[in-house]
Protein backbone atom coordinates (compact mmCIF):
# COMPACT_ATOMS: atom_id res chain seq x y z
CA UNK A 1 0.00 0.00 0.00
CA UNK A 2 1.40 3.10 -1.07
CA UNK A 3 1.05 6.51 1.12
CA UNK A 4 0.19 9.57 -0.71
CA UNK A 5 2.24 13.20 0.21
CA UNK A 6 0.58 15.44 1.68
CA UNK A 7 0.58 19.06 0.36
CA UNK A 8 -1.25 21.86 2.07
CA UNK A 9 -3.98 23.67 0.38
CA UNK A 10 -2.05 26.73 1.14
CA UNK A 11 1.08 25.65 -1.65
CA UNK A 12 -1.88 25.23 -4.29
CA UNK A 13 -3.24 28.96 -2.97
CA UNK A 14 0.56 30.75 -3.21
CA UNK A 15 0.95 28.64 -6.41
CA UNK A 16 -2.30 30.33 -7.95
CA UNK A 17 -1.60 34.08 -6.61
CA UNK A 18 2.08 34.30 -7.87
CA UNK A 19 0.70 33.41 -11.27
CA UNK A 20 -1.51 35.73 -11.07
CA UNK A 21 0.39 38.25 -10.26
CA UNK A 22 3.26 37.67 -12.68
CA UNK A 23 0.79 38.08 -15.16
CA UNK A 24 -0.77 41.34 -13.92
CA UNK A 25 2.90 42.35 -14.25
CA UNK A 26 3.58 41.46 -17.87
CA UNK A 27 0.32 42.87 -18.76
CA UNK A 28 1.38 46.16 -17.50
CA UNK A 29 4.83 45.94 -19.43
CA UNK A 30 3.15 45.45 -22.36
CA UNK A 31 0.87 48.18 -21.79
CA UNK A 32 3.85 50.80 -21.06
CA UNK A 33 5.77 49.94 -24.28
CA UNK A 34 2.80 50.60 -26.23
CA UNK A 35 2.72 53.90 -28.15
CA UNK A 36 0.80 56.38 -26.69
CA UNK A 37 -1.79 58.45 -28.53
CA UNK A 38 -0.17 61.84 -27.81
CA UNK A 39 2.90 60.95 -29.76
CA UNK A 40 0.84 60.42 -32.83
CA UNK A 41 -1.00 63.57 -32.16
CA UNK A 42 2.77 65.79 -32.35
CA UNK A 43 3.96 63.78 -35.40
CA UNK A 44 0.54 64.85 -37.43
CA UNK A 45 0.02 68.28 -36.10
CA UNK A 46 4.06 68.92 -37.22
CA UNK A 47 4.11 71.28 -40.73
CA UNK A 48 5.81 69.20 -43.62
CA UNK A 49 8.84 71.01 -44.45
CA UNK A 50 7.96 74.02 -47.13
CA UNK A 51 10.57 73.79 -49.55
CA UNK A 52 11.01 70.88 -52.11
CA UNK A 53 14.74 72.68 -52.78
CA UNK A 54 18.16 73.10 -51.03
CA UNK A 55 18.18 76.56 -50.00
CA UNK A 56 21.77 76.65 -50.71
CA UNK A 57 21.94 75.46 -53.95
CA UNK A 58 19.08 75.35 -55.17
CA UNK A 59 18.76 71.98 -56.52
CA UNK A 60 16.01 69.37 -55.62
CA UNK A 61 15.74 67.66 -52.53
CA UNK A 62 16.69 63.77 -52.95
CA UNK A 63 18.30 64.60 -56.51
CA UNK A 64 21.58 63.69 -54.72
CA UNK A 65 20.81 61.19 -52.40
CA UNK A 66 18.97 61.10 -48.84
CA UNK A 67 18.81 65.59 -47.92
CA UNK A 68 21.10 66.26 -44.94
CA UNK A 69 18.42 67.68 -42.26
CA UNK A 70 19.91 70.47 -39.71
CA UNK A 71 18.16 72.27 -36.76
CA UNK A 72 19.26 75.53 -36.58
CA UNK A 73 18.16 77.39 -33.32
CA UNK A 74 14.63 75.20 -33.73
CA UNK A 75 14.25 76.00 -37.35
CA UNK A 76 14.54 72.51 -39.46
CA UNK A 77 17.03 73.21 -42.68
CA UNK A 78 17.25 71.03 -45.58
CA UNK A 79 20.15 70.58 -47.97
CA UNK A 80 20.69 68.71 -51.30
CA UNK A 81 23.89 67.55 -49.87
CA UNK A 82 26.60 67.44 -47.42
CA UNK A 83 28.53 70.25 -49.46
CA UNK A 84 26.47 72.82 -48.67
CA UNK A 85 26.82 72.84 -45.26
CA UNK A 86 30.30 75.06 -44.97
CA UNK A 87 28.26 77.45 -47.46
CA UNK A 88 25.29 77.31 -44.92
CA UNK A 89 27.55 77.84 -41.52
CA UNK A 90 28.96 80.87 -42.99
CA UNK A 91 25.46 82.70 -42.83
CA UNK A 92 23.08 80.72 -41.58
CA UNK A 93 20.59 83.61 -40.94
CA UNK A 94 20.18 84.25 -44.66
CA UNK A 95 19.63 80.70 -45.31
CA UNK A 96 16.96 79.95 -42.13
CA UNK A 97 15.17 83.44 -43.29
CA UNK A 98 14.33 81.33 -46.86
CA UNK A 99 12.86 78.61 -44.82
CA UNK A 100 10.98 80.84 -42.65
CA UNK A 101 9.76 83.27 -45.37
CA UNK A 102 8.48 79.77 -47.20
CA UNK A 103 6.37 78.59 -44.35
CA UNK A 104 4.41 82.01 -44.22
CA UNK A 105 3.05 81.43 -47.40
Amino acid sequence: MAIEPFIPLHFFIMKTLISLLSASILSLALISCSPSDSSETTTSAAAPYPLDVCVVSGEKLGSMGEPIIVTHEGVTVKFCCDHCLPEFEKDPAKFVAKVTSASAK
